[in-house]
């Protein structure tokens, strides 16, 4: 009985749940731009909605491991999972499906209407992406897309804990999405090198009939500069300072281009992302120097935003 409880538990992935802490930049980002007050009220929104972002994820996660196990098969270590090798009952499945659902929204409840609409969101995008006739993972370019829209929600979300009546600037949403997008195609970068046979990945993934490594590598390349693009735009225009971050990001997204070329890459796996030492070195520089752009002016950085035009000596002779 405990060996058939386990495999249920597992297809929740709570090994995932770190992944939910995407929803910090969003506070964090509500906090410094509406100059929020942080107090015990924000922690007791915080803690709820923490747990609802990780229940409303299970709930997909659930349902993706039950529907994705005709294709499981064909993947390397997916093949591995519970519902593929061991077998589950589909009934239990989606009974724990509906009570992860609802439990996830009963936490939202207790943030307020805005995230609860957000965590609605975020369960409607697990349904787009894993149930037919939509099923958009199946969709080369809208499997990226629809997938790492989840990022998005998940910073409009963390906003949300702090403020239910405003929104972040569309500059920060679009880069966060962008971000994830890189973060998600670079995911199947890694892992159609390591299947290394088209016809087999084709069998694990439908949309790899329309992907090759080139077509993979550069979209991730195209998202990566998306994203820089408009992280740019929101750090330029909030605070000038913090534009010096962008050379660490460039940085960041370059060695984690480096970890997708390595065999069974961590790239594949997001979760286990913190056993790699070189880029938690780049996160810690990352936000190590945040914390201190923020409160430090550098009053030359007005270069990139003074409209002056400036007439050098003999200009015009």
């Amino acid at each position: 009985m405990k060996g058939s409880a386990k495999k249920y538990i597992k297809i929740m992935r709570l090994d995932h749940w770190i992944k939910q802490l995407f929803i910090l930049p969003g506070l964090f980002a509500a906090v410094f731009l509406i100059k929020a007050t942080v107090d015990t009220s924000l922690l007791l929104r915080l803690i709820p909605g923490f747990f609802a972002t990780c229940f409303i994820a299970s709930a997909n996660y659930v349902i993706n491991e039950w529907l994705d196990a005709e294709f499981d098969k064909f993947h390397p270590t997916k093949k591995f999972r519970s519902v593929v090798s061991e077998g589950v009952n589909g009934k239990i499945v989606w009974i724990m499906w509906a009570c992860l659902s609802l439990a996830g929204f009963g936490l939202s409840l207790l943030v307020n209407i805005p995230f609860l609409c957000m965590s609605i969101f975020l369960w409607v995008m697990g349904l787009l992406y894993n149930v037919k006739p939509i099923r958009t993972k199946d969709v080369p370019i809208l499997d990226v897309l629809s997938e790492s829209v989840n990022n998005a929600i998940r910073l409009l979300m963390g906003w949300f804990i702090v403020s239910g009546v405003t929104i972040p600037p569309s500059s920060l949403i679009f880069g966060y999405w962008m971000a994830g997008a890189f973060l998600m195609a670079t995911k199947r970068f890694a892992e159609y090198r390591m299947i290394n046979d088209k016809s087999t990945a084709e069998l694990y993934r439908k949309s790899f009939k329309f992907y090759n490594e080139k077509s993979l590598l550069l979209t991730s390349f195209c998202y990566a500069m998306c994203s820089v693009f408009f992280v740019g735009i929101f750090l330029i225009k909030y605070r000038i300072e913090l534009v010096l971050l962008i050379p660490v990001m460039i940085g960041l997204y370059a060695y984690y281009f480096y970890l997708s070329f390595a065999q069974d890459s961590a790239v594949q796996k997001p979760e286990k992302l913190f056993h790699e030492k070189g880029l938690m070195i780049f996160c810690f520089v990352f936000i190590v120097l945040f914390a201190i752009l923020i409160f430090v002016d550098i009053p030359w950085l007005k270069i990139f935003t003074d409209s002056t035009i400036l007439n050098l000596p003999g200009a015009g002779k």
